[in-house]
């Protein structure tokens, strides 16, 4: 009974939207055919997947590794509460960390669940790019990127399939949303997201664009794939430092001598 009257509040939010939709541009605009607590509720499911899957996920141990979980939850917190990440308090923003050296990664899903893989971690220079990086997958998340992304690529059926406990096609989301390409729109709103959230911080608030810069420095021989499909980074570079600008944040700290004490930390 619980699932047909969340399956018919799915449709009637469908039609309210393509509706609502039509004509209106707006930040992360687009149909969505999700509510917050069905972008909650498929967070919850795609985290479980991975929680449950320590062979392609494997999650390092938040107490065996407290400190620096303490470390990036510290990150994290700042930037919820920059005053300016509008779902922080409707998502989770739980904070998992992915033991995976060869992957330059992060993302985060539907609903604030936050992946963070050794990769990058050990790829950054300073807590700034960490937290730039940070800012932008949450962005992703607070504009709700994913849910807009996954209505234009599989369509009301899959979805409505999904939250109705299709597990075999959770996992196929799962898979998904971890490498999902977001149109060059999203990628640009949530660049400015990151920097939004840092302003009020202490933080470099470009801090964003150091990732992009160890990028083109390397001459892209590690670009990873998530990128594939973004604006170029040259671009976003400028983006970053232009929102800065624009914006005018003070923030100039980037604390890399405590970062570099914190990636030592983890494992080889």
């Amino acid at each position: 009974m619980k699932r047909i009257a969340f399956v018919s509040m799915l449709l009637l939010s469908l039609t309210t939207l393509i509706s609502n939709c039509k004509g209106s541009k707006e930040l992360g605009s687009g149909i969505n055919l999700f509510t917050i607590e069905q972008d909650r509720e498929l967070g919850a499911q795609v985290a479980a997947e991975i929680d449950g899957n320590p062979q392609e996920y494997p999650l390092l141990d938040s107490t065996q590794y407290k400190e620096v979980y303490g470390y990036l939850y510290k990150i994290r917190n700042t930037i919820l509460n920059s005053g300016n990440v509008k779902n922080k308090d409707n998502f989770q923003w739980r904070l998992r960390i992915i033991h995976d050296d060869s992957t330059l990664n992060a993302f985060c899903t539907p609903g604030g669940y936050i992946y963070v893989y050794t990769g990058i971690l050990k790829y950054l220079d300073n807590e700034a790019q960490l937290a730039g990086v940070l800012g932008h997958e949450i962005a992703h998340a607070d504009f709700r990127h994913s849910t807009r992304q996954m209505t234009k690529l599989y369509g009301v059926q899959t979805l409505v399939s999904i939250l109705a406990g299709n597990r075999q096609l959770l996992s196929q989301i799962t898979t998904s949303i971890v490498g999902l390409k977001f149109s060059r729109e999203h990628e640009s709103e949530a660049d400015k997201g990151s920097v939004t959230y840092l302003c009020p911080t202490a933080y470099q608030a470009d801090g964003g664009a150091g990732f992009f810069e160890k990028i083109t420095a390397a001459g892209g021989s590690r670009t990873p794939e998530f990128l594939s499909t973004h604006p170029s980074p040259e671009g976003r570079i400028e983006a970053f430092h232009n929102y800065k600008y624009e914006m005018g944040c003070q923030g100039s700290a980037n604390y890399a001598a405590e970062y570099k004490s914190i990636v030592a930390k983890l494992p080889k």
